[in-house]
């Protein structure tokens, strides 16, 4: 049997038999109370995994490692920014996890009640999250470094009872201090100030504590032999609330449950990324996003792994970074985003080549679409395998992915390849909800019940639960928002949003297409375009181009006769700039809405999330030389 026949088999497995699958892999998680039922979808299309069986993912995650694994590395932190490297077994993992759990009891925290975590990454965010989990707190990680407005919305909809942060984060060697952004976010609550713990690094000055504030390293050392049981919760318990930004209207809090994201997140390191217990991970994201959640904390510490939590970038010191970290800890499995790895290539191969990579058995790369010019660079750099994958926040594991621990299949450059396991996944016309033909644009929806590990719900918002993902068409399907073409092989291409479209007289063009014909010259890494507002034709389309440093930049000109060529006349673009970078979120998304409104003489707006803020001064100076 070959591995596309494995996956096919596999795959159908999953779809026919749906609880006789799911019960087989909930064998991976040590439950308290064995499941049951698996699953109950008496309510369409809220689907509750494992009902009425009871665990603890904290305990799952530590406590059960600790007779085979309790000298082993659970986490490596490596700091660029302070110049540090300090590893922690499970068994120092766990002591320190039941030290906080306990300062959280102390604190008043229950069964079911919030905990905001707004942290740099550094291993004390790890141990909050674990430790919440561990006495059946929900966490709230909140990105570090949101502005006061975003981080007091997240607040009044998560009513935290206790907030975790630090004083200062660190970025790029600029210090970024937390503390007064949370101070000033407290000036536009309308709950009641939470307590705060707060930990202190020593790259700013110690304040005094506050009323209802307390300092980490204290009040650990006062509960320096705590042990607190884990608190077994009904699977349906969330684990955790993630805030994702919308097209409109308030971030919305994304509800994850306990044991169908426990299954979710191991059998995914089994099926998926072939990360095996006892070998090492590096995902280079934020605690804050929703790969961090999955690939820095829970996937590989259920598995018995040793995971890596970076804090820097990934071009400091020098571009070769990351890859002395693959070489040092035998890394195997890597994970990161298409945007990093265009950074990369803006710097040269030599940078990775000159690293032992033996170790490293797949890159994983997923966050935005994967660019076919970027896939086909990085897999001839590495020399090895380069697996693109498709998800999003709401599904907390991936939708389309080649699956590495069944055997790879054919890989496909620019491709996320085919439905994971569990999701029955479909290509509808925008207008109608009718099925497109193979190789036909469509509306990438998912036709429930979602598989263990996705959202519940909205927090606190089931209505917009139904009304934001549900409601498209009159049969119940999931809208991922995203357009996607499926070829006769049944491989996936993501095109980028379905509502970032721009209409040229009629004429529907995908963002994404533009962009992909744009990287295709050897001079481009990057490109971003929009729709600017025309009197005639409704929209005119506006490109950016990112240039690499070697060989002679190209015209204005051969770059619109490129897209001429490739797409058509309809499709040439009334103006290319070329900038220093596109404005980008920290965890690779590309703020394309900014960029239109700058394009069409507007305020790009408050942008909390922001990686680097210079680029937008460097698109509004390329945009201004242009009608000078």
């Amino acid at each position: 049997m070959n591995a596309r026949e494995r996956y096919e088999e596999f795959y159908r497995n999953a779809m026919d038999n749906k609880e006789a699958f799911w019960r087989e892999q909930a064998q991976l998680i040590d439950w308290e109370t064995p499941v049951s039922q698996v699953l109950d979808y008496s309510n369409p299309p809220f689907a509750y995994w494992y009902p009425g069986a009871t665990l603890n993912l904290c305990y799952n995650t530590l406590d059960r490692h600790l007779e085979q694994r309790g000298d082993q590395n659970a986490l490596i932190w490596v700091s660029t920014e302070v110049n540090k490297t300090v590893a922690f077994t499970y068994r120092q993992l766990y002591e320190w996890v039941n030290q906080a759990a306990a300062v959280f009891r102390q604190m008043g925290v229950q069964k079911g009640d919030r905990i905001l975590i707004y942290m740099p990454m550094i291993p004390q965010a790890v141990v909050a999250m674990l430790a919440c989990v561990r006495i059946g707190a929900i966490h709230s990680v909140v990105f570090g470094g949101f502005a006061a407005h975003a981080l007091a919305s997240r607040i009044d909809d998560a009513t935290p009872k206790l907030i975790v942060t630090a004083d200062a984060g660190i970025r790029g060697g600029k210090i970024v201090p937390y503390k007064p952004l949370l101070d000033a976010s407290f000036k536009q609550i309308t709950i009641p100030k939470p307590n705060v713990l707060i930990v202190h690094r020593d790259l700013v000055p110690q304040s005094p504590l506050g009323v209802g504030e307390w300092d980490w390293d204290q009040e650990i050392a006062l509960n320096a032999r705590a042990h607190i049981p884990p608190v077994a919760v009904d699977s349906r318990h969330p684990s955790y609330i993630l805030y994702t930004s919308g097209t409109t209207g308030t971030p919305k809090g994304v509800q994850r449950d306990t044991g169908g994201h426990a299954v979710a997140m191991r059998a995914s390191m089994k099926h998926i990324y072939d990360l095996r217990p006892g070998e090492v991970m590096f995902t280079g994201s934020d605690i804050g996003w929703v790969v961090g959640h999955s690939y820095i904390v829970y996937a590989p510490l259920l598995t018995g792994a040793t995971t890596i939590l970076y804090e820097g970038l990934p071009i400091r010191p020098d571009p070769g970074i990351w890859w002395s970290l693959v070489e040092k800890f035998k890394v195997t499995i890597m994970f990161t985003s298409p945007t990093a790895i265009r950074l990369l290539k803006k710097n040269g191969p030599e940078w990775i080549q000159d690293h032992d990579l033996s170790s490293l058995r797949y890159l994983f790369l997923a966050g935005e679409p994967l660019d076919r010019e970027t896939h086909r660079w990085i897999s001839s750099t590495i020399n090895g395998q380069v697996i693109d994958n498709y998800w999003q926040t709401e599904t907390g594991w991936p939708i389309l992915t080649n699956h590495a621990g069944l055997g790879l299949m054919a890989t496909k450059f620019g491709s996320p390849a085919v439905p994971a396991y569990g999701f029955d996944c479909h290509l509808v016309d925008e207008r109608t909800g009718k099925p497109v033909k193979d190789n036909e644009k469509g509306s990438l929806m998912i036709k429930p019940p979602l598989p263990p590990g996705c959202m519940t719900t909205v927090w606190g918002n089931d209505q917009r639960f139904l009304d934001t993902y549900f409601s498209r068409f009159e049969t119940l399907m999931y809208a991922t928002f995203d357009y996607a073409m499926r070829d006769e092989e049944g491989y996936y291409f993501i095109m980028g949003r379905d509502d970032d479209v721009i209409n040229v007289a009629g004429h529907r063009l995908g963002t994404r297409e533009i962009e992909e014909i744009l990287c295709t010259h050897p001079q481009v890494s990057e490109a971003a375009a929009v729709g600017v507002t025309d009197a005639v034709k409704g929209q005119e389309i506006v490109a950016f181009v990112v240039v690499s440093r070697d060989g002679a930049p190209p015209e204005g000109k051969e770059l619109k006769d490129l897209i001429s060529r490739e797409i058509g006349a309809i499709a040439r673009p009334k103006e290319i700039y070329r900038v220093a970078g596109l404005p980008k979120t920290r965890s690779g998304k590309l703020l394309r809405r900014s960029i239109q409104a700058m394009a069409e003489g507007r305020d790009p707006g408050d942008l909390p999330t922001i990686d680097d803020v210079a680029v937008l001064d460097h698109i509004k100076k390329a945009i201004e030389a242009t009608h000078d």
